[in-house]
Order: C-alpha cells, then structure tokens, then sequence
C-alpha cells in the first residue's frame, strides 16, 4: 500500500470541541441545524452547509455547495482552521465503553482504490458519489476521513502504544455520542519513515465505513489526473484522506430490521412458516438476544423468540451465504414477507445496534412496525473474507461504532 504523510488542516487545540462533529451522513439536515445551533465554528457549515439557508432547501442544491467552500475558506481566514507548516501522520484514538481503538490517519493513494488493493464489501450508488464529488471538487479537499481496518500488525501497534502514553493534541468527550476521542501530531522523521514502510508491505487495506467517499475522492483525482498534462503521479490530489485501525481492535454492531406488514399473513401464520425454516422458541417478553451465528431474535406481538437456522439453510464454505444478513434476507424477508429489494423497499427500515433492541420493541409496540428481526453481528473476519473474495455484502449489513468525529483534521488536494 502507498501511503504519505500530509499538511492537515485543523483547529487549534482550544477551538476543537467547537469545530469538530458527527459525519455528514449519520444526521439530517435539521439535526446538524439543532446541533450546530449558534456556534458558528461548527464543522456542519462546511459539510451540512444547507443549514445556512431557509428549513427545506435541498442539500443538493448548487448554492449549497458553493457555500461549503465559502466557509471552509471562512475557517481558515479566520484561523479556525490551521494548516500544518510540515507533513505528519496523525493518530485517532476513540474509546467506547471502556475499550480503545487507535487509528493512523494517512494519505492512501487513488491507484490503490481503483486497482482493488484497497477493497470495498459494499456497493455505492452513483448519486451518493456525485455528491460527494461535487462536495470534493468543491472544496478541493477531503474534508471528511474514509475509515480503513489493517491485518494487524505489531511494529505498528507498538508505535501506537508509545505515542498513547504521551499527553495527546486533542483529548475531548464528543457531546452526542459520549465516547472519548484523542489525536496525536505523529512529526519524528524516523517515525514517519516507518509508518510509510510498513504500509508498504501490506497487500491490501479494506474499507470499513466510507465507501461513497472513497469511491468520490479516488474518480475526483482521476478526474484531475486528465486535466493536468504534466501528471507525475506523486501530486497531493492522488491521495486522499483515511483513518487506518488495526481489524482485530474494531467493534461492529448488530444492524437489525423492522418491517412494517407480515405480507397478508396472521402472526401465527407467519410462525408455522417460520418453523418450516427455522427451530422458533418462545422467549417469553423479556428482550432476547441472538446468542450465536445463525440464530435471530424475532419480536412479535409483545413477544420475543430465538430462531435457530436448520442445517442445509445455509453454506458455511461460502463467504456471503454463511452470512446471518444473507440467511435472513432470503429465508424470511424475500420467500416469506415477499420483500426483495432492502434497497427499495418502503416495507422495511433499520436500525443500528448502537439504539439496542428495546428500539426495535418501542417501533413495535407503538404500532409503527409489525415485526422486528434482530441479528447477531458481522465479524471483521467475514467482511475481510468478502472483499478477498471479490463479492460484495448485502445492503445494511455492518454498523461500525463508535463513528469518527470530523473536524480533526483535512487534507487538501494541492
């Protein structure tokens, strides 16, 4: 893998909590209107800008974006923004429920993208990346970081280690989601040095969160590759923004589904074609958790039940029909709720398991939903297993936790 120190962009050390926020897509509009309320330092003018217009004005209209590169020049005009003098490497620490995951913040190289070294589980869609390549052209610059997992690597993790016990740049509990975020300046040469050499000999990187902006920056540098006659292959828009954790340190949650009708079916219907599929137990009212692989919990009027998927309902040799996401996606929500396409569908919804599964009881019990299917999560392992095999997930079927704050730093593509 090519990577490369670069000159962040980032707030002073006292303006961070100000600055920095949740990523452009885990709110709408008028959460980040309520959230960046009167703090006109909030990252959200930069990458929810239509909240600087009147309620209902549409994030993608051109004013929008014209806006984001308005502010994002504001902020640094008016030094809450900062470019570093020199090139570093940087260090993002998050803690979430007394577990630490550390991250290096790099710069990957496009080619790494578009020849498949650095591999995706998921598909992207190409509004999602428009939007995002406008916001990227824009600003001509990554606001906002791509979230990578490594095969874990110990010369790594022992400098790590060693930049953890020293005081951070940034130490900060994020307002919304209650966890810990650190940043460290990573600025000896030899360090640096090492850094790039060891990402040099890993074969692949995969992406965990951020597969839109990785596809948006990695075709905005195509892009500018064409227009630049003298292309060398070593300029700032080859590169974009990514923070790098080790696999085995990152934590994925269960990604569950509600849906809204039982296809015509009575409940007890829907349970006897259930049962020809599954091994169901009764749990009783209390809230019941998938346990292990292959088993689903089902809530339904008031009640909850285990279902246990029968040998031969499933091909544990193969990477994606070995997944729980998959087993229920084709066993219960296609062949019995006859819901085919989760892209699509109004039928159906999600819910990250961050919420916990007392929100897939409230959206039951208040009649919002019908049912709701809980799942047991993704492992690291499977996903790298995917993205090795060339195959691609099924929708909504990983939710990292804890998110990376934004606002940290940013790269510019010159």
């Amino acid at each position: 893998m090519i990577v490369k120190p670069f000159k962040g962009i980032r707030p002073p050390r006292e303006l961070v909590e100000q600055v920095e926020s949740r990523p452009y897509d885990v709110l709408d509009s008028e959460e980040a209107r309520a959230e960046a309320g009167d703090n006109e330092k909030s990252l959200y003018h930069i990458i929810k800008p239509e909240i600087d217009f009147p309620v209902g004005t549409s994030e993608y209209d051109p004013r929008v974006y014209e806006r984001a590169a308005e502010n994002f020049q504001k902020f640094q005009d008016k030094g809450w923004l900062v470019q570093d003098a020199r090139e570093h490497y940087y260090i993002y620490a998050q803690t979430m429920a007394g577990k630490t995951q550390y991250g290096l913040v790099v710069c990957a190289h496009t080619d790494d993208y578009m020849q498949g070294r650095i591999k995706k589980h998921e598909l992207t869609r190409r509004d999602k990346e428009e939007d995002r390549m406008k916001h990227v052209r824009v600003n001509n610059a990554n606001i906002e970081p791509v979230f990578f997992a490594y095969p874990d690597n110990d010369v790594l993790n022992a400098l790590l280690m060693r930049y953890a016990a020293t005081e951070p740049e940034y130490d900060f509990i994020a307002p919304i989601d209650g966890f810990r975020h650190q940043f460290w300046v990573v600025s000896a040469d030899d360090d640096i040095a090492l850094i790039t050499a060891e990402f040099k000999k890993m074969p692949t990187m995969y992406i965990a969160d951020g597969h839109h902006r990785s596809a948006a920056a990695a075709l905005v540098g195509a892009e500018k590759q064409k227009q630049n006659p003298n292309h060398r292959g070593d300029e700032e828009y080859n590169f974009f923004m990514a923070v790098c954790f080790q696999a085995s340190q990152l934590t994925i949650l269960d990604y569950n589904r509600v849906v809204k009708d039982l296809n015509g079916l009575t409940s007890e219907q829907f349970l006897d074609k259930l049962q020809q599929i599954f091994t169901v137990e009764d749990k009783g009212t209390d809230i019941y958790k998938p346990q292990q692989l292959h088993e689903f919990s089902l809530y339904l009027d008031q009640h909850w039940y285990s279902l246990k998927a029968k040998e031969g309902t499933y091909d544990n040799s193969d990477p994606i029909g070995v997944l729980d996401v998959d087993i229920s996606s084709r066993l219960i929500l296609d062949q019995i709720l006859n819901i085919g396409d989760l892209r699509s569908s109004q039928r159906i919804d999600f819910v990250g398991g961050l919420r916990g599964l007392g929100e897939l009881k409230r959206r039951v019990d208040s009649g919002e939903m019908r049912a709701a299917l809980a799942l047991y999560p993704v492992s690291m392992q499977q996903i790298m297993d995917i993205a090795d095999s060339g195959k691609i997930m099924p929708p909504k079927a990983t939710w990292f936790e804890p998110k990376l704050r934004s606002g940290l730093v940013i790269h510019k593509l010159s």
